[in-house]
């Protein structure tokens, strides 16, 4: 992975806003880091003699976020959250909101108090594509540790608090100097340092680590056949689509046994919100009846772990067509693109880590807590 760090461009940012901006703005134009709102970073500064954390709002892009699109939050609360047995979204989101010395400023990411235990001044946060296609497979963990003896893993929890309390549990003692970052098993990836551009080539070379691995274990042939004939309009779900019949995308969808091969779930826990866990899947031409099972499975999912949720739209979010290729939907064209892209990446990592022993993404459960979040959901009403 290329580091895009310019010393010579660097020196016209002088603040640790500036920087972080900067930095952060590097990170966003690697669609292997991060995709459509994805990752977060943070500074920690002083104003006004107090400690404050400026963390990546929530809803901003990386590749485009300016100073604004930071929230600066009081460091102290923070951290006495960090201490708590137990908080709720609602009451993290409230408090960290009471927190911030701007309110009109976005709400902090959902990972700040995370981002504020970390005892580092900058602090980088990805979902880089290699790190969680190795990490999503059956050897994962193996291969993880191998990659990174000096990281600390963490087993998938769900983000936000309780990904804070794990960890905040995890470090307890530790010399922070000892490691070289985190890796969050299943999501993602942290590297901090005190100094921006050391925090960013961090990131840049753990990431590189994994594209090696990859290279050297898990290569791919793309199939070379011309994709098969098929109505796009008979599916009758959104005006909307994007048809994707690239090299990759036919791989993906002339695979044996193509049902179980695109249903083992989401890259990241956080594309759930925009794909659903799984696609409807095309093997014959009875669309009818494929979409009408499509949506009877999703309310069964939806039973089996709703408590007091309101149940979302049923529809499938994108469609893999046997030997044709995958069709993703949207409410409007940049929707549909938007999908397209997170399925892209997810398609090349489900090929790659099934070179490594096969495909593991978190678990049906843990998928459905992470779709019904509310602080996921409230990134799409915006």
């Amino acid at each position: 992975m290329q580091n895009l760090y310019n010393d010579e461009q660097a020196k016209k940012f002088t603040t640790d806003l500036d920087l972080r901006v900067y930095t952060s703005n590097l990170l966003g134009q690697s669609d292997e880091l991060v995709l459509h709102g994805g990752g977060n970073t943070s500074v920690k500064t002083i104003i006004d003699g107090e400690d404050i954390l400026l963390v990546k709002g929530s809803g901003w892009d990386l590749v485009s976020i300016k100073a604004e699109g930071f929230a600066p939050v009081k460091m102290s609360t923070l951290l006495e959250m960090a201490k708590l047995e137990s908080l709720s979204d609602t009451d993290m989101v409230s408090g960290q909101k009471a927190a911030m010395i701007d309110k009109s400023a976005p709400n902090p990411s959902v990972e700040a108090i995370l981002h504020a235990l970390i005892p580092y001044k900058f602090v980088d946060h990805t979902h880089a594509d290699a790190v969680v296609t190795i990490s999503n497979s059956t050897m994962g963990i193996a291969n993880i540790k191998e990659i990174y003896p000096n990281f600390l893993i963490v087993p998938y929890v769900m983000p936000g608090f309780i990904l804070a309390q794990t960890i905040a549990k995890m470090t307890e003692g530790l010399d922070w100097d000892s490691i070289d970052g985190i890796i969050l098993h299943n999501h993602g990836i942290f590297t901090f340092d005190d100094d921006a551009k050391k925090s960013y080539t961090k990131m840049i070379d753990a990431v590189t680590k994994a594209e090696k691995f990859l290279d050297e274990n898990a290569s791919i042939e793309f199939v070379d056949a011309k994709p098969k004939e098929f109505d796009v309009k008979s599916l009758n779900i959104s005006e909307f689509m994007n048809i994707n019949q690239t090299p990759l995308a036919l791989t993906y969808a002339s695979q044996p046994n193509l049902r179980d091969a695109v249903t083992r779930g989401v890259l990241t826990p956080e594309h759930i919100i925009r794909t659903k866990r799984i696609p409807l899947v095309l093997e014959d031409s009875n669309v009818v009846d494929s979409l009408e099972k499509f949506k009877q499975d999703y309310e069964k999912y939806f039973k089996t772990y709703a408590t007091d949720e309101i149940m979302l739209d049923a529809n499938p979010k994108y469609a893999v067509i046997k030997d044709f290729g995958v069709v993703s939907f949207g409410k409007t064209q940049k929707e549909a693109d938007v999908i397209n892209d997170i399925i892209s990446h997810t398609m090349m990592a489900v090929l790659r880590a099934d070179k490594l022993g096969g495909y593991q993404s978190i678990s049906e459960k843990d998928s459905f807590d992470m779709e019904y979040w509310e602080l996921e959901q409230n990134k799409l009403k915006k």
